[in-house]
């Protein structure tokens, strides 16, 4: 009966919609009324036929599909097996990957023996030592002058030269030396480190000489000095370098393994000011140390504790988004109450050792607990959780100055594996807060040659230029020994760089088609090639972290395909997926096969997707000589005029070929090079090049046979072109050149791509936002883009190897729109009267006061409008023309929405306020300070002596400009888009639609136009202007998350290392920490208070009340 009654109000519910149709429609005598359902339909038909006839006759496909069978003995179809394919790549990119492996053993071991054999020198000096200190010949001014304040005058002076393969200035007989603004490079400790890694020059140049394809080779020491080959100036110019490169992710990732880490900060009443402030940066800074193969949780406590971020239950990956809201909470925290160490530790102890689900790193555990002091030692706490076993580590952070006993802290690192540190001001911070990697180091050490493992990292920007990088790394040990015992500290991490340019090299590209490619993840599900990986903006401090998921529309079928990949094994899946156009203004629905393949020796797995259309491409085979010339020549300018402007896709065709970003000059390079090579020549790519030749002369032959043979402007068109899989696009006549703005490589055009996955013509007007200046038909030519793909198929193997089109005049085809969906001139409509004693139907010429009628594409965007103050707006997105249509039309179904992000973009920076321009890391005192005896006893005063001492020595501290944590000018910010598109749904015939507003309603009809991408619409003018929706957009817009526990998903799958060094029985544990901070003596506390107070205890200084 529920299933009746259900059917029954379905019924009831069309039948009153029908009925408040036909009663709407009904005319009054001798009145122009809605046009019936049947009339649209005739006139969509109309249409159809017009565009289909004209189209098909004028741009030439069927004769393009004979010319191609014409000419199938200059060419062979050939497989593109996936599996094959696949295969083929990953084996070639594992042997890239290897040939680095073996430089980075080289070194690591070479490395370990100079070090070993080293004599420690105390009386060294900088003038003993001959390296070149790369921040010397920076280009480094402040505040515009020449002076370049980082000279050294031991710096060796050398000689650069350019090198494309860096994309910089380098020397190639002298590796480079960086150390950090704040380590003094006069120090003992740093002098020996220079002295003995100088000799590691000789296995640099070694190396480069076995292996030309090596990119940076590097070496980070745990003392922070590095050392790179080539030698090349830094790259720090007009602000402070704050590089260092133990907080770079590839040495993290390499001087230990992975972490769970929860961190306790103290934020009871003791805890206010600048202590309160020291936590906060050194809490930020701590979770800078962590990458995305490590978890992490923060929590405050006073009484008692309590998670930060609210909805962080458990440990979360320590991944960009998590550590940036975490950073968020932490900077709002409050000091109030009591202090109870119990609460904080059994609160971290909790979240490490329970037995949840959750994912987590599963290595190195650790608790870092940052307090301004106490007397508990929580030893009750320890027991109950860590003893004997000692599973997790804590280190304890002593933050501020003050008189406390740090004995209990030193106590409680020192019982549990970890270390001890103090903050005392914010020059101490990030030394402090990185230190800890040195514990962590110790097991790693100990394990020996089994901890020699190359470790390949994330993709991250290169800070010397060389764009996208990974870099593979490996520790380095010290093997001497520390009196009866094996020594326990690691030296630092070698790496060695590879361009994530030089892994797309070996990948097959153009015989994979406009929409085929390859794609690599890590174990995190992060892409390291994709061609939707393209970061807009350069942050040397994180690593680009783009999940597979986020650079492609995620579906079940694509998470399934990342979790065996990450899982590492092999598999084929054929899958119907939505696909953003290159523009991300369109989805697409189409098939795609992904085949996937680990990569030996590697985390990494190897992916490659082929359309349908894809599994199979052209091998040009132009033996002929005589043939090629014939070709050839109509790739020179002279033959434009006659028939057409040709671009050519600016790949590389041949080694010693010129790249432009100018079409016009890379072709004039391009003829000048085939002037001296054949396209036989072992320097070019034989593929490439026949394969461009033999384009050259199918359109050619299109041209002669088709194109010239036309007079455009009788059919309305500006321009007819062609474009294929070999890299020619030529449009004729030559003067349509002048405004043809797409782009001259085919695989990297919107129309091009979208033509090969849909049937039909392809309608695309010039993309305008509401924001933009109106069109003027009277100056502004307007072109409307029409492409629809080229399908041959010989023996038996079907391809699309090229797309052909027109460029429409919209004015010519707004008239010819309009007649088409007119009543006047049907003579052929059979038994329809358009008017009798009823009155007469509307239509789209005579009566556009009254009736709306819109062709509108895919995405539901205005391509051509009945309304003559719609002229202006062809290519906006409807909802800026007529937003309560477009309303209707998504409410009944007619299209769909997909949101995505894009987590790759850049905004404008967000001003600072008033605020935001004090000097930053002062304290500065109020009156309140003054008088509070516990400021005096804290020793506060001293820090702030300290931290102006501290400013005066790096002057950036106090400059209220933004700057990015590697000198960078932070111009622009990195942030988060909504992209919003629309497409099609499944609908197919024609719909009525009765649109209510309450106070008034009208009648729409709508019908796809068959074998395009347009949707044809016919509607009432809205009578009233009260209907209230919500408007759609389609606009890209910030995504700001006001509250991340609203928008917490599930964690994604990833898979960490597999090995872990996290503890070693012969591990020495007594080197845990000791206090050490500079401590003022009585006397200048008690001057540094006279001169505070001064101004206080002086009336006569003070201003006058006014």
């Amino acid at each position: 009966m529920a299933i009746s009654a259900q059917s029954f109000g379905i019924f009831c519910l069309f039948s009153i919609q029908t009925i408040l149709i036909i009663c709407v429609s009904t005319p009054t005598s001798g009145t122009h009324h809605f046009p019936q359902h049947y009339t649209m339909i005739h006139w969509a038909g109309r249409i159809e036929k017009e565009l289909e006839k004209v189209l098909q006759h004028v741009t030439g496909t069927q004769q393009m599909r004979a010319i191609y069978n014409e000419k199938k003995s200059q060419f062979e179809i050939k497989r593109n097996n996936p599996k094959d394919l696949v295969e083929k790549v990953a084996r070639d990119i594992a042997k890239l990957l290897n040939s680095k492996r073996r430089a980075l053993e080289r070194l690591a071991k070479e490395a370990e023996l100079l070090q070993k054999e080293h004599v420690w020198q105390d009386g060294v000096k900088e003038s003993d030592i001959s390296y070149y200190d790369s921040k010397a010949d920076s280009d480094y001014t402040e505040d515009g002058e020449e002076e370049n304040l980082l000279e050294n005058p031991f710096s060796l002076e050398l000689e650069f030269v350019d090198d494309s393969n860096f994309k910089n200035k380098v020397n190639y007989s002298s590796s480079a030396v960086q150390i950090p603004t704040d380590i003094y490079k006069g120090s003992p400790v740093i002098l020996n480190e220079l002295n003995w890694t100088q000799a590691l020059e000789r296995v640099f140049i070694d190396n480069r000489r076995e292996d030309s394809s090596l990119r940076w080779q590097v070496f980070g020491s745990a003392t922070g000095v590095t050392r790179y080959y080539p030698a090349t100036p830094w790259r720090a110019p007009n602000k402070i370098d704050l590089y260092d490169v133990r907080r770079r992710p590839w040495y993290i990732q390499g001087a230990s393994s992975p972490k769970d880490m929860v961190i306790i900060v103290d934020v009871s009443g003791s805890v206010s000011g600048l202590t309160l402030k020291l936590m906060k940066t050194s809490v930020m800074e701590m979770l800078d140390t962590l990458s995305d193969d490590d978890y992490v949780n923060v929590a405050r406590f006073n009484e008692k504790a309590d998670a930060v971020v609210p909805c962080f239950k458990t440990l979360v990956q320590a991944n960009v988004k998590n550590k940036k809201i975490f950073k968020e909470a932490v900077m709002h925290m409050q000091a109030k109450g009591t202090t109870d160490y119990k609460s904080g530790f059994q609160f971290a102890f909790e979240q490490l050792l329970n037995e949840s689900s959750a994912p987590r790193a599963g290595c190195n555990k650790m608790i870092m607990m940052f307090t301004d002091g106490g007397e508990d030692r929580a030893q009750d706490i320890f027991e109950k959780y860590n003893w004997p076993n000692k599973t997790v580590r804590v280190f304890t952070f002593s933050v501020g100055q003050h008189n406390y006993d740090v004995t209990p802290l030193q106590w409680i690192a020192c019982a549990n594996k970890g270390y001890y540190f103090e903050i005392p001001s914010i020059g101490a911070i990030r030394i402090n807060t990185q230190e800890y990697l040195d514990v962590l180091g110790r097991p790693m050490v100990l394990a020996g040659p089994r901890a020699k493992q190359v470790q390949w990292t994330n993709v991250y920007q290169d800070a010397l230029g060389l764009g996208l990088v990974i870099t593979g790394t490996m520790p380095v040990f010290n093997l001497t020994a520390d009196g009866n015992s094996q020594n326990q500290l690691i030296l630092g991490v070698m790496g060695v760089d590879i361009a994530i340019n030089e892994i797309k090299k070996k990948t097959p590209t153009y015989r994979l088609g406009a929409n085929g490619y390859t794609f690599a993840i890590d174990p995190n599900g992060y892409v390291l090639l994709h061609p939707n990986l393209q970061p807009k903006i350069i942050n040397f401090r994180e690593p680009v972290t783009l999940d597979f998921l986020d650079a492609e529309l995620e579906d079940s079928n694509k998470e399934e395909i990342r979790r065996q990949m990450i899982d590492g094994t092999h598999g084929q899946k054929k899958i119907k997926t939505l696909i953003k156009s290159i523009d991300e203004r369109y989805i697409d629905e189409a098939s795609r096969t992904y085949t996937w393949t680990q990569v030996e020796g590697t985390d990494y797995s190897l992916g490659l997707v082929l359309p349908t259309y894809s599994e199979n491409h052209i091998k040009a085979n132009l033996s002929d000589q005589i043939l090629q010339v014939q070709y050839f020549e109509s790739l020179l300018p002279n033959s434009f005029e006659s028939e057409g402007h040709v671009f050519i896709a600016p790949r590389e065709y041949c080694n010693d070929l010129e790249l432009s970003s100018n079409n016009t000059e890379f072709l004039l390079n391009f003829i000048a090079l085939m002037e001296k090579v054949t396209p036989d020549s072992k320097q070019c790519d034989n593929l490439l090049l026949h394969n461009l030749i033999l384009d050259t002369g199918i359109i050619r032959q299109l041209v002669e046979k088709v194109w010239k043979n036309k007079d455009l402007n009788t059919y309305g068109f500006l321009a007819v072109f062609a474009a294929t899989d070999g890299g020619v696009t030529r449009v004729f006549p030559n003067k349509a050149a002048e405004t043809w703005e797409e782009d001259p490589e085919p695989f990297n055009a919107s129309y091009y791509r979208r033509s090969l996955d849909n049937k039909g013509y392809i309608f695309r007007a010039p993309y305008r936002t509401a924001r933009d200046e109106l069109l003027s038909p009277e100056n502004d030519t307007i072109g409307v883009l029409v492409s629809t793909a080229v399908e041959i198929t010989v023996g038996g193997k079907t391809i699309k190897p090229a797309v052909v089109g027109v460029k429409l005049d919209l004015e010519a085809w707004l008239d010819k729109f309009k007649i088409l969906a007119s009543n006047h001139t049907d003579s052929s409509r059979q038994g329809s009267n358009t008017c009798g004693t009823s009155g007469c139907e509307m239509d789209c010429e005579a009566d556009s006061d009254d009736l709306l009628c819109y062709l509108i594409d895919d995405g539901g965007f205005l391509i051509m409008s009945n309304q003559k103050e719609h002229w202006t707006k062809i290519g906006m997105f409807l909802s800026d023309v007529d937003p309560t249509l477009l309303h209707a039309l998504y409410n009944n179904s007619f299209y769909n929405r997909k949101q995505s992000f894009d987590y790759q973009s850049v905004c404008e920076p967000i001003p600072s306020s008033s605020t935001g321009a004090a000097p930053r890391g002062a304290f500065v005192p109020t009156i309140a300070d003054f008088v509070n005896l516990a400021w005096w006893s804290s020793a506060a005063a001293w820090s702030l002596l300290q931290q102006l001492l501290y400013g005066m020595a790096y002057h950036s501290w106090f400059i209220t400009d933004e700057v990015d944590a590697e000198g960078m000018d932070t111009r622009e910010r990195s942030c988060v888009m909504l992209q919003t598109q629309y497409y099609f749904s499944n609908l197919t015939s024609s719909y009525d639609v009765l649109q209510d507003c309450g106070n008034c309603s009208r009648l729409i009809h709508a019908k796809r136009i068959n074998n395009t991408n347009l949707l044809f619409v016919v509607a009432e003018k809205m009578p009233c202007n009260t209907c209230e929706i919500d408007k759609l957009y389609q606009e890209e817009e910030e995504y700001k998350e006001e509250n991340p526990c609203e928008d917490l998903g599930t964690a994604r799958y990833r898979k960490g290392p597999s090995t872990c060094f996290d503890n070693s029985i012969a591990e020495n544990t007594s080197d845990c920490g000791r206090g050490h901070s500079f401590r003022p003596s009585l006397h200048t506390l008690v001057a540094i208070q006279l001169i505070l107070l001064y101004p206080i205890a002086s009336p006569h200084l003070l201003p006058l009340p006014i």
